[in-house]
C-alpha cells in the first residue's frame, strides 16, 4: 500500500520571497509589495456589481464611494476626468456595474477599486428595502408630528443604546467631549446587528423610558 503523502510538508517550497522561513521573515514592505503586485496584476481589469453607499464628491472633483452587497464592501474612487464622461450622477442606493482595476495603497495596507466607468444595474435592493420599511412605519403613524417630543436645548444626561465596542460609541463620546464635556453619558450596551439585535435594542429603549434615566436617548450604530 503506497505511503500517504502529507502535502502540507512534502510539497516543494514555492519560488520567490513567499518561501521565507520564520528565521528569514519578510518585511512589511516586502509582503505588501507582493500583495500589491498580485492584486494589481490579476485584477487590473474587472467588472464589479454592487450597491453604492457613502458617495462623496471631494473638493478636487474626484468621487469616493463604497460598493457593497449583503456580505462585503469595497472602497472605490472615480477620478474627475472619468466622472465627466459618465453621463449620470452616482448616488447612494444605486446598483451599479463598475469597471476598473484594483489598486493597493501600500502606506495604509488598503486596497480599493479605481473606477474607469460605471453603468446602472437597478434601483438597489437595500435602498428599496429601506424605502418599503419607511412606508410601512409611516402608515402605522410612527412619523406623525404629534408623536414627536421636543428635544431639550441643553441636556444634562444622555443615554446611548449601542454596541460598547463599535465605531458609534467612540464617535459619540468624542463629539460630546468636544461640544459639551459636562454632559453625563450612560451607555446601555446591546448588539446592533445580527440575530436578536432588534429585540435587544427595543428592550434597552423600554428600560431607558421606564427608568427615566436621561434627558435624551440616542440609538446608534456605525458603518455604511
Amino acid at each position: 500500500m503506497p505511503e500517504k503523502k502529507n502535502y502540507l510538508w512534502d510539497e516543494p517550497d514555492p519560488p520567490g520571497p513567499s518561501a521565507a522561513s520564520p528565521s528569514e521573515p519578510l518585511s512589511v514592505s516586502a509582503l505588501t509589495g507582493l500583495i500589491k503586485g498580485t492584486l494589481e496584476d490579476f485584477y487590473s481589469s474587472v467588472a464589479v456589481g454592487g450597491e453604492v453607499s457613502n458617495a462623496k464628491l471631494s473638493s478636487s472633483g474626484h468621487l469616493y464611494f463604497s460598493l457593497k452587497d449583503r456580505e462585503a464592501l469595497i472602497q472605490a474612487v472615480m477620478f474627475k476626468y472619468r466622472l465627466s464622461f459618465l453621463g449620470f450622477e452616482i448616488r447612494d442606493g444605486m446598483k451599479l456595474i463598475v469597471s476598473g482595476g484594483v489598486s493597493v495603497y501600500a502606506a495604509r495596507g488598503q486596497y480599493q477599486l479605481i473606477a474607469q466607468g460605471a453603468r446602472l444595474a437597478g434601483a438597489g435592493d437595500i435602498l428599496a428595502m429601506l424605502e418599503e420599511r419607511k412606508r410601512r412605519l409611516a402608515a402605522e403613524g410612527l412619523f406623525d408630528e404629534e408623536r414627536k417630543k421636543p428635544l431639550p436645548r441643553f441636556p444634562s444626561r444622555v443615554a446611548l443604546v449601542t454596541s460598547p465596542s463599535g465605531a458609534a460609541v467612540r464617535d459619540i463620546i468624542h463629539v460630546l467631549g468636544r461640544r459639551n464635556a459636562g454632559v453625563d453619558l450612560i451607555i446601555l450596551p446591546c448588539p446592533v446587528q445580527g440575530e436578536g439585535a432588534a429585540d435587544m435594542i427595543a428592550a434597552r429603549i423600554r428600560q431607558a423610558n421606564a427608568l427615566s434615566i436621561a434627558d435624551v436617548l440616542i440609538v446608534g450604530r456605525g458603518g455604511g
